[in-house]
């Protein structure tokens, strides 16, 4: 049976692609901060709860640990976690805020892939999937067909820009490892304040493609439909 862990998994995206995924026959870890939240939500979903803060090197490790004793391994780590920082203007924005949304998006991302390489090792089909954001490409936010392209900010997008550029390189320093970053798209969820445009369901679905992806070289997913959300392989620009 394939064992994964979700991390930001109590809610929106994270909580629907556990479902998913509990759903397709995988052992879901729920990655949660919140004890009571982790364990109603594990619970409803019938997955394994996992205590895990992406900031703090303690829990991340002792989480790392946890799943070492119970299974021994991991096939899917999905790379969920992470927070917007808030919607301030470029000029506004401080080192201090910056480094607030770095240390989930970007340094947490490294934090728990760091902590859960060695158990990804054991696996006879490991995949890492970091939930991105078309807000990191510059592509995408420079042309003017696109709404991202409308959307002003500093921390948060440069932050998912960070990720992929970290998906790149993790995917070409393991190329066994089958390693993608993601674009749900602009989902409703707390992070925007609910305006998004699709549904978490209709933005899980390319997170959970990519935890079921087979055959799929390291670094990239298939391609999608100009204007359509997907994945934002190792060579985004």
């Amino acid at each position: 049976m394939t064992t994964t862990l979700i991390t930001g998994a109590t809610k929106g995206l994270g909580l629907e692609t556990a479902r998913r995924l509990t759903a397709a026959g995988h052992t879901v870890y729920l990655g949660a901060r919140d004890a009571g939240r982790g364990a109603e939500a594990a619970a409803a979903l019938g997955a394994r709860l996992l205590l895990i803060d992406v900031t703090s090197d303690d829990s991340v490790r002792a989480a790392a640990e946890q799943v070492r004793a119970e299974v021994g391994h991991l096939d899917v780590l999905v790379n969920n976690a992470g927070i917007s920082g808030g919607r301030k203007p470029p000029g506004e924005v401080t080192a201090s805020d910056m480094r607030a949304v770095y240390d989930t998006n970007v340094f947490g991302v490294v934090r728990v892939t760091h902590a859960f390489l060695p158990l990804l090792a054991d696996s006879g089909a490991p995949v890492i999937v970091n939930v991105s954001s078309g807000m990191g490409s510059l592509a995408v936010t420079t042309d003017p067909a696109r709404f991202e392209s409308t959307l002003l900010g500093l921390a948060y997008p440069s932050s998912k820009s960070a990720l992929n550029m970290i998906t790149s390189q993790y995917a070409k320093a393991y190329p066994a490892i089958r390693i993608n970053a993601v674009d749900p798209g602009y989902t409703a969820t707390d992070l925007n304040g609910h305006r998004g445009t699709q549904t978490v369901q209709e933005g899980a679905e390319i997170i959970v493609s990519g935890a079921l992806v087979s055959g799929a070289r390291a670094g990239h997913l298939p391609a999608v439909p100009p204007g359509g959300r997907g994945p934002i392989g190792g060579s985004i620009t």
